[in-house]
Order: C-alpha cells, then structure tokens, then sequence
C-alpha cells in the first residue's frame, strides 16, 4: 500500500453492489465506474466523512471492479480532528458504512429504478446511515492477507 503513514487506519470494504437497488432506486450495472476509474483511479476519488467536502478523513488506494461490485481499500488518516473522528468511530463499530458521490453519465429508467451505466465518480465517503444498506466496509488487518483481491 503506498504512503501509508503511521497511525493510519486501513479499511476496506463494498462501496457499491451490481445490480442491487439502493433506498433511492439507484442501481448500478456492472462495469458503471470503469471509464471514471481508468481516466481517474483512486487518486482521484475522494475518501470523506458523511459526503461533507471539507472533511477529508483519508485516501483511497485501490478500486477495483470485481464480480460483486466496487471493491475499496484505503486508509483513514490522523491529520485532522474530522479524521480523527471518523477513525474512533470505526475502531469502535460505530462508523460502517459506505456511500458514493457521482454524477451520472448515462442511465436508463426501468420502472421506479434508475439503471447506471456509467458515472463520475467523485468520492466515497464513510457514512452511519448507506443509501445502499450492503454498502459496508471494515478494518483491514495488514498483517493478514484475506485473499480476496
């Protein structure tokens, strides 16, 4: 992982589902986040605190697209008291969930549903309350590779 600094907390998790409808009625097909993600990678995505842009509590390292959905691994940082905050959260349990911030390039209505195809994604933020209730992330244990990804 690179850069990681001292008193970084690593996390990972599911940012986004295929094919699963969030409490909006957004649904993402496969492959939504490849076009964002090839012109970006996870540089260029933010890691924020409840979608709020002047919380920036940590960094995405890795974003992948894989058979489930987005997969996500960064590192809650320790250079703010926002950051701080979302750390002790987590270490506690309190703080789990995941939520994307976009904007929709191309969609198609079936039904109630929104079908995405292809968005910007902008950030990923750490949230109590995920629009889509799967949307989840943990601690990582550096030390222990789970061999996923």
């Amino acid at each position: 992982m690179k850069g990681r600094e001292k008193g970084a907390l690593l996390i990972h998790g599911y940012a986004s589902l295929w094919g699963v409808a969030d409490l909006n009625g957004d649904v993402t097909a496969r492959g939504v986040f490849a076009d964002s993600l090839a012109r970006t990678g996870a540089d260029g995505v933010r890691m924020l605190h409840q979608h709020e842009s002047r919380a920036v509590v940590g960094v995405w390292d890795r974003m992948v697209e894989d058979e489930r959905g987005l997969w996500v691994e960064g590192r809650i940082e320790d250079w703010s008291a926002e950051a701080r905050y979302a750390a002790a959260l987590t270490r506690a349990g309190a703080l789990d969930g995941l939520s994307i911030g976009f904007r929709a390039s191309k969609a198609r209505r079936e039904g109630r549903l929104r079908v995405l195809s292809a968005v910007e994604l902008w950030e990923v933020s750490l949230v109590t309350f995920p629009m889509l209730p799967g949307a989840r992330f943990r601690r990582a244990r550096p030390e222990k590779d789970d061999g996923r990804h």
